[in-house]
């Protein structure tokens, strides 16, 4: 049980690690806008809080100086000073909206809006009543209270961080609560999938072992024909058991690394796949120099016989495989059905299937690149619709 628990633990790492990166990813983008639309909302309060009150100091502000402007006025022959005020600056334009006089710092102005910031100034518009000294508008100029957006900016990352941190913690609590079926449905598939490659051992070794026992000589040519079809399934049952396997109990054993002869055992498993590609009257073609590497044989095969297992069962009847083999180079070509070309980064994807009349679980290719990035091989993948599929390695 505890070792059913680890291996769900760790094919849950491994296997679902993308899916919870991506669920928190997608959680903390969600919380970010949230937080972001209420840090707008909340500023954009404060902001309309400061505005209002100062609204009313400017309305205060304005009325003095319509008051100096209407005494102004009034005495123009007697004086001519504009008139001014140490506690804001004051602008006046004529009802063609061009300027009479200004102090204004900030020459910003907006005529269609009563109160508005500018820059660091907040101005008040005017309508007069009554054109003292030909103006029309009034603006009232005051500097924006200091503090005020400090103190907002504070608050909003004070309270921002409190809740960012706090929806973060909780977004474990519920991923726990979302992977814990998983997790329960990993032990119960890893426990399935181990108990039931056990039973197929024995029966399908049986019938290999059989197989490769009888005297075909002595066979007429119908039943030799049943014999290379009861061959052919067996084979196919034989390959997706040792992928099987290795999901489930490869990762209990240590690497066996040795400097193999990759020609040597690629032969071998072209001969061993001759019956399933002679069904589907599949021609392979080779073309293998001496190479060696250091890996464990196990894995090599399992990377060898599913890149040709592949390129057999996606391929037309009367097709072809090339096989070509250089130091420091693998490549495996058929003339199949291929794969449409946005589906190609996905090919690596574990359950990923591209045709469904075919079988298997669509683990073959998954298991092909975790072995060649553990060995820090270099995979690509060229396919066309309806054109066949390379797959090269390079070392």
């Amino acid at each position: 049980m505890s070792a059913s628990k680890n291996r769900a633990t760790n094919s849950l790492l491994r296997s679902e690690k993308k899916s919870l990166l991506r669920f928190l990813m997608l959680y903390l983008l969600l919380v970010v806008l949230v937080l972001s639309l209420l840090a707008l909302f909340f500023y954009q309060s404060q902001e309309k809080l400061m505005i209002s009150n100062q609204r009313t100091v400017l309305s205060g502000y304005a009325y003095d100086q319509i008051k100096h402007l209407k005494n102004l006025h009034h005495y123009f022959d007697e004086k001519r000073t504009y008139p001014r005020d140490y506690r804001y600056k004051s602008a006046i334009y004529d009802m063609e909206y061009v300027k009479i006089f200004s102090l204004l710092k900030n020459e910003d102005v907006r005529f269609n809006e009563e109160i508005y910031r500018t820059g660091n100034k907040i101005h008040l518009v005017k309508i007069l009543d009554n054109y003292y000294l030909g103006a029309k508008y009034l603006f009232i100029e005051v500097d924006e209270p200091k503090g005020w957006y400090q103190e907002t900016i504070r608050t909003i990352t004070l309270y921002g961080s409190i809740a960012l941190l706090i929806l973060f913690l909780f977004s474990f609590v519920l991923a726990k609560l979302f992977l814990k079926p998983m997790r329960d449905s990993i032990i119960l598939l890893d426990r399935f999938i181990k108990d039931t490659t056990h039973e197929l051992n024995t029966p399908l070794s049986t019938i290999l072992t059989n197989i490769e026992m009888m005297d075909k000589e002595v066979m007429i040519k119908k039943n030799r024909k049943k014999l290379e079809r009861i061959t052919v399934a067996a084979k196919t049952v034989s390959t997706l058991y040792d992928d099987l396997t290795y999901l489930t109990l490869e990762h209990e054993r240590k690497n066996e690394d040795e400097v193999l002869d990759l020609r040597k055992i690629i032969l071998e498993r072209i001969n061993y796949f001759e019956t399933l590609s002679r069904s589907k009257q599949i021609s392979i073609l080779r073309d293998l120099e001496e190479a060696a590497f250091l890996m464990d044989r196990k894995k090599f095969i399992r990377v060898i016989d599913n890149l040709l297992s592949n390129a057999i069962k996606y391929n037309k009847r009367g097709g072809t495989i090339t096989v070509v083999l250089r130091e420091g180079e693998l490549m495996v070509e058929d003339s199949g059905i291929g794969i449409a070309e946005e589906k190609v980064p996905f090919v690596f994807d574990r359950y990923m299937r591209f045709n469904n009349s075919e079988g298997g679980f669509g683990i073959g290719l998954s298991i092909v690149k975790k072995i060649v990035d553990e060995y820090q091989i270099r995979i690509d993948v060229d396919s066309k619709l309806g054109r066949g599929t390379r797959m090269e390695l390079r070392w």
